[in-house]
């Protein structure tokens, strides 16, 4: 999921000769061009290959999945709310992290790629998400529900009206998912309140569309 990091743990010949600190990596070809953050010596040095495992990739897209395997790490944690890109013959994808799986019916919010069996993730770049319209009025008074493709960075806003395709309403509530980043609250219903689309479980709204009722 991630090639060398940009920072590296190494003895500087310079201010800590038997001691590791921290230095930056300039450049990696043969033998790599260090930089010393405590003193700023520039030196070379070799660097060691870091020991990496496959792990399976489950991801799941508008209700079916796929399957992938991805090179990693050993020591890169893998955690629920995680993104990365995910290569697969169908598409590339980025994914979410929902569950780790380190055992046979075991599952842990976080792990060591080491220990990991199987990561199940969905994709985020392009979702579906549910939507749940009140109409007022007339003999169509009630609720519809949708399904709206956008993409994963749309923003839903509480107070503001989304348009897609035929169907315009005005966002009054929004339920965000259990993994990913925090919200405010697990339901957002205050104005300007915002979740982007992949962060969303179901929006609730206020029909504008031309479809809604008109005594006129």
């Amino acid at each position: 999921m991630s090639e060398h990091t940009g920072r590296v743990a190494l003895a500087c010949p310079s201010c800590s000769p038997d001691t590791a600190t921290p230095h930056e990596v300039l450049k990696e070809a043969g033998l790599a061009t260090v930089r010393c953050a405590d003193c700023g010596h520039v030196h070379k040095e070799e660097l060691e290959e870091p020991e990496t495992v496959e792990i399976d990739v489950v991801v799941s897209q508008d209700g079916e999945s796929l399957t992938a395997r991805v090179e990693t790490e050993a020591d890169e944690s893998v955690g629920v709310g995680d993104e990365f890109i995910v290569d697969t013959p169908e598409a590339i994808m980025q994914v979410r992290v929902t569950s780790v799986e380190i055992g046979p019916e075991m599952r842990a919010e976080q792990a060591a790629a080491s220990e990991v069996e199987t990561v199940w993730t969905r994709a985020v770049d392009n979702v579906t998400v549910k939507a749940t319209v009140h109409t007022e009025g007339g003999q169509d008074e009630g609720s519809r529900s949708e399904r709206l493709q956008v993409p994963g960075d749309y923003e839903f806003v509480v107070g503001e009206v989304g348009e897609f395709g035929d169907e315009k309403f005005e966002v009054q509530a929004i339920v965000v998912r259990e993994e990913g980043p925090e919200y405010r609250h697990g339901k957002l219903d205050h104005e300007g309140d915002m979740a982007f689309a992949k962060d969303v479980k179901r929006v609730y709204g206020r029909d504008e569309s031309s479809q809604a009722w008109s005594p006129w």
